[in-house]
């Protein structure tokens, strides 16, 4: 008897996500999958829905049609917090912390309010292991040395560092980054995306994020969704994507990879 190999369950997968508003539909019956371990790059034009579908992984937004999966469980319609405790963490485009917290106390807040100890978030003293876990996380990202500055203090760049920090500080399988060098230069991307690619081969992480610097794109992305009014456009590895007709017509502009920056 022939045995009958058994498929890969996708990390994150959507089927059919569809949300409008009013009557335009943001996300218009979209299908993708992200396998674990993955790296993947949403890009698009302005409009195109991408943070709109972040929305809806994160339960951030209810969907009026579709499924979200994780894991091989439906979690489609869950609030944030239950979203987040099935594994799901992410980053903004404008970092949220509290800026006259240190850097520590922004992340145990977070570990703390994950591990249910609710008490003990005004507590001068926090729980055995809470420090310890937050300054694992901020050497990750590393922000070992700024563990005692307060936020309010910190670059733009670190600022940006610590948002990750905290998404990451409640132990996803899969994080969500929504364009995590927004408002940065050049130096400054570059830096914070290797930081970002570091902290994903060291997690294990299933990875994806919305970036608009192609160079970035095409330089880390182990592969890229094209969304454009809603619809998937495109979807492959870095190489397919740069000479796809209909995403360089819509997107990227030239067949050129000198100039898809």
């Amino acid at each position: 008897m022939l045995e009958v190999p058994m498929l890969e369950v996708p990390m994150l997968e959507v089927r059919g996500l569809t949300k409008r508003f009013g009557g335009v539909a943001a996300i218009n019956d979209v299908t993708l999958s992200f396998a674990a371990g993955s790296l993947t790059a949403i890009i698009g034009p302005n409009g195109a829905g991408k943070s709109t579908f972040f929305n809806l992984i994160s339960g951030a937004i209810v969907p009026d049609g579709g499924k979200v999966i994780l894991k091989g469980e439906d979690i489609t319609g869950l609030d944030r917090a239950a979203v987040v405790h099935r594994g799901i963490g992410r980053a903004f485009q404008v970092a949220s912390f509290f800026p006259s917290m240190t850097v520590a106390e922004n992340l145990m807040g977070a570990i703390a309010a994950h591990r249910g100890q609710w008490a003990n978030l005004n507590h001068r003293f926090p729980r055995p292991g809470v420090r310890a876990r937050a300054l694992e996380v901020a050497e990750l990202l590393g922000l070992e040395g700024k563990a005692d500055e307060l936020s309010a203090n910190l670059s733009h760049g670190d600022q940006k560092l610590l948002d990750i920090a905290l998404a990451l500080a409640l132990e996803p399988t899969v994080l969500l980054l929504d364009e995590p060098t927004a408002g940065m230069g050049p130096e400054e991307r570059w830096r914070m995306i290797e930081k970002v690619q570091r902290l994903w081969e060291r997690q294990n992480l299933t990875l994806v994020f919305i970036e608009h610097d192609m160079d970035i794109v095409f330089g880390i992305s182990s592969s890229i969704r094209v969304l454009c009014y809603g619809r998937v456009l495109a979807q492959g590895t870095p190489e397919e994507i740069r000479n796809n007709p209909a995403v360089i017509e819509a997107y990227l502009g030239t067949p050129d990879a000198e100039d898809v920056a």
